[in-house]
């Protein structure tokens, strides 16, 4: 049926306009033509793939699969479609399926370097470290005047501790960049100022300011450069011009996203109307009674990293990264959270089994427990504690100026929207306390709080209490945490290799005179710190 069917129209004006303005990015251009065509050949693959594109640029993902499906359907050899099919399965969090379509498509198709380069970002997405790090070699030894795999490849040595080469990568990105043709990489500078341990030199500022000063930068490598030089003029202690340069790139990165605080507050009342006394005594005794993970959450920049690290250098416990499955899962149930307080208890464990199966990709170690280190997952400890209720749950908590601003001075590669704004932060910041202090009283001691400050100043004495709340005994190597050798995907990963140091608690302090919308924002929340405000 497919050969008959499907038809191959490249010399269609249409067809090519529309590429030509999907190239372009001038999408309102490119649908209509699009479904003319379909409308007129519902059968023409190509149009179909180049629909599905379409969908995937503006985030309609599952509209993308159906598509890309559909195509592959009426022409199962068209290999160009389920390399595009392995993108989106990639970019919706299903790295298993993306690599068994990318096995396909490589066999058919040895010699794209795009797809390689999929395929290396997907095992290092599960933690398959040693044989990304050989496909992007390979890519690279195929094709060596490639800066953005190598700024790839810079990523990947980066997370597995190999710094130095990391960097190398990064610089011969730069030094290759304006021969490759390509606009400038913002992103490789933010990426060497993100290393935390990188200092620029004046060249290299100069160099930024110049892409910075050119009309032609997209808006995503001009934030990319005004966090770089945020931070490189932060490291000469010049506090104005770090804010400013941190204020422009956080306000061109907000003008992108959608977020909404009111909507997160929304869901934290939802959530605490939810979670009370009588619902978890309710289904005490449901959900999957496995013990394997241990969730460490809370907000971003607050310590996460060093908990993880410390946990998984006990020889119980396998680090393994922030895994998106709770939230997933948690989006699977029509009206979340409200139906949770009528589910069936059987669906509990079917959810905490889900959970464990979803993330059994991530675990490359016989260890009896694992981390899931996803901040956000502070929405969902109620979730957590009705499908997984033996599960240890950590609340890593920071100062709520030291942690905020260093969100604000943070760009991250996705999510955490809230962060792009001192007022949005400070809501942001307010909501998780405000749940977390609710679950504190309706279902005591289920959360254990690690303060970071406390963690800095007594570091034994909270090892030794962190280590007891998950039920293990002291190991020396948890002291030690610095020692141990393992991958680290976060903007943390290279202080996480280095002992406590106490300078990281005070870098909020000389930008605290931008910080009044912050402090208003927080409210009340930053006096009581570390307690919740009273009545809480």
């Amino acid at each position: 049926m497919a050969s008959q069917t499907v038809t191959a129209p490249n010399y269609d004006p249409r067809l090519i306009r529309a590429a030509i303005a999907m190239n372009e990015n001038v999408l309102h251009v490119a649908e209509p033509l699009l479904r003319a065509l379909l409308k007129e050949n519902p059968f023409d693959v190509r149009a179909i793939r180049l629909f599905a594109e379409l969908a995937g640029r503006i985030g309609r993902y599952q509209d993308a699969e159906n598509l890309l499906r559909r195509a592959i359907e009426l022409a199962p050899d068209f290999t160009p479609a389920r390399a595009n099919l392995a993108l989106v399965l990639y970019r919706t969090e299903r790295v298993t399926e993306a690599l068994e379509e990318l096995a396909r498509v490589t066999t058919e198709d040895p010699d794209n370097l795009g797809n390689a380069n999929l395929q290396a970002a997907a095992y290092g997405r599960i933690g398959e470290f040693d044989e990304a790090l050989a496909l992007y070699a390979r890519v690279l030894q195929d094709a060596p005047n490639q800066p953005k795999v190598w700024m790839s490849y810079g990523h990947l040595l980066k997370t597995v501790g190999r710094l130095d080469e990391g960097i190398a990568a990064y610089r011969r990105a730069l030094a290759i960049q304006p021969k490759s043709g390509q606009p400038c990489l913002g992103e490789v500078w933010w990426s060497l100022a993100n290393l935390k341990t990188v200092r620029f030199s004046d060249e290299d500022m100069a160099a930024m300011r110049a892409a910075l000063a050119d009309e032609k930068v997209s808006p995503e490598d001009r934030w990319h450069l005004d966090f770089a030089l945020g931070k490189a003029h932060e490291d000469r202690r010049e506090a104005e011009a770090a804010f400013a340069h941190y204020a422009a790139g956080n306000a061109l990165r907000k003008e992108q996203l959608r977020y909404k605080a009111a909507e997160t507050t929304a869901a934290v009342d939802a959530a605490i109307a939810l979670a009370t006394p009588e619902l978890f005594a309710r289904y005490a005794g449901a959900g999957c009674p496995a013990q394997d993970p241990i969730f460490v959450l809370g907000m971003p920049r607050a310590g996460s990293t060093l908990v993880e690290q410390i946990l998984s250098s006990h020889s119980a416990v396998e680090g393994t990264s922030e895994l998106p499955d709770i939230g997933i899962l948690a989006r699977t149930l029509e009206h979340y959270p409200q139906n949770l307080a009528a589910i069936d208890p059987a669906k509990l464990r079917d959810l905490g089994e889900q959970y464990l199966e979803r993330t059994r990709v991530q675990r490359h170690t016989a260890r009896p427990l694992f981390i899931d280190k996803l901040p956000n997952n502070w929405l969902y400890v109620p979730f957590i504690r009705l499908i997984l209720p033996n599960a240890k749950i950590i609340d890593a908590r920071r100062h709520p100026l030291s942690c905020c601003f260093s969100n604000f001075k943070q760009h991250f590669a996705r999510g955490q929207g809230f962060s792009y704004s001192l007022e949005d932060m400070g809501a942001y910041y307010r909501d998780y306390v405000r749940l977390m202090a609710h679950l504190d009283r309706v279902i005591p001691g289920a959360v254990h709080r690690v303060i970071y400050e406390r963690m800095v100043e007594e570091t034994e004495t909270e090892v030794r209490a962190l280590l007891d709340a998950c039920g293990l005994p002291f190991e020396p190597a948890c002291l030690a945490f610095y020692e141990t050798e393992r991958a680290v995907r976060t903007p943390s990963s290279e202080q996480v290799r280095q002992p406590i140091f106490r300078e990281g608690t005070e870098a909020w302090k000389p930008f605290e005179p931008f910080l009044d919308p912050l402090k208003s924002a927080l409210g009340d929340v930053l006096t009581a710190y570390p307690a919740a405000p009273s009545g809480w």
